[in-house]
């Protein structure tokens, strides 16, 4: 059964290939997101994802769920299901712990959770910091990334990161962080899905040797925003990409999938049941689209963002 288990585990693994980061790094093209995932929910579908093959786990310390991820890690290694090197784990630093003597505790504390000895790739959350207030309690207040990024750096230094990033960053702050940082961000994790294209950012990521990577690659068809009047059409039941689902035999879930890896980004769609991970991790080798496919799904773009960020108090992406 072990040996039957990791050959399952291996073969799957092969089939979702790399990008190399601008430090030299493979990260899997494809993972688990466990943003919106419930508690006693998130471990399962962890340990289901390591058994089918995911390498690529996405994580948070403001998830509030990097305990019971970190348990399904430990019994993922213990039962030989993964090794520690094969897996490709990220987590993000919270806003509240901005400040350069801040950072260090903060990933300390994400790796006791998750029962790790150090993370492939920490990101930046968001840019806009947090400060305690005259009740002691965070609240969004300026926090120079500059000094932040000085905390992130020094997390390669001392091996507890192989590689830093950040996550939410527009483009005018890659540029103003990339003019000082002695290690560049190799990642940039943004929202990403055909209506939310963001081209020109991405274009600007990648002539800085910066990774896309998209969270809400099937446009989060959970979101309660949907279910408004005068709400878009939730992608996956948008004719275009039925209509493609349909003439290559996926669903659309899967469609959106190939369609955010063909475009350059790293995917990682959240899913706790074992058939929509299942299906969602063959979409990744099963089928390509054509050029016409990928085109019509772009198409879509509206500029939507499902997460605006206005709950740090202005319009983030003004």
């Amino acid at each position: 059964e072990y040996m039957g288990t990791s050959l399952l585990s291996f073969m799957a693994a092969a089939t979702v290939p790399s990008v190399t980061l601008s430090n030299g790094i493979a990260m899997p093209v494809f993972g688990l997101g466990t943003w919106k995932a419930a508690a006693g929910e998130v471990g399962k579908a962890v340990s289901i994802a390591l058994r089918l093959g995911y390498r690529l786990i996405d994580c948070a310390w403001i998830y509030g769920n990097e305990e019971e991820i970190g348990a399904a890690f430990k019994e993922a290694f213990e039962t030989g299901v993964v090794r520690r090197e094969e897996l490709f784990v990220v987590t993000k630093l919270w806003s509240a712990s901005h400040r350069e003597h801040q950072v260090e505790p903060a990933l300390r504390d994400s790796l006791t959770k998750l029962g790790l000895d150090y993370i492939d790739l920490y990101l930046v959350h968001n840019p806009i910091g947090m400060l305690p207030d005259e009740d002691g309690e965070d609240d969004w207040a300026p926090v120079p990334i500059s000094e932040c990024w000085r905390g992130m750096e020094s997390l390669v230094d001392k091996g507890l990161a192989r590689a830093i990033g950040v996550s939410n960053f527009p483009a005018v702050l890659l540029y103003d962080l990339c003019a000082y940082a002695r290690i560049k961000p190799v990642v940039n994790q943004i929202e990403r899905h055909p209506y939310l294209v963001q081209s020109k950012l991405v274009a600007y990521m990648t002539k800085l040797g910066i990774t896309c990577m998209a969270y809400s690659p099937l446009g989060n068809p959970s979101f309660t925003s949907h279910d408004s009047e005068g709400a878009l059409t939730r992608l996956i039941d948008v004719p275009v990409v039925k209509d493609i689902a349909a003439r290559h035999g996926k669903s659309a879930g899967q469609v959106l999938i190939r369609w955010g890896i063909q475009v350059g980004s790293v995917v990682i769609p959240k899913s706790v049941s074992e058939a929509r991970l299942k299906e969602n991790l063959d979409a990744v080798s099963s089928f390509v689209l054509t050029d016409d496919d990928v085109a019509a799904i772009t198409a879509l773009d509206k500029n939507h963002r499902y997460l605006n960020f206005e709950f740090v108090g202005f319009a983030m992406f003004a």
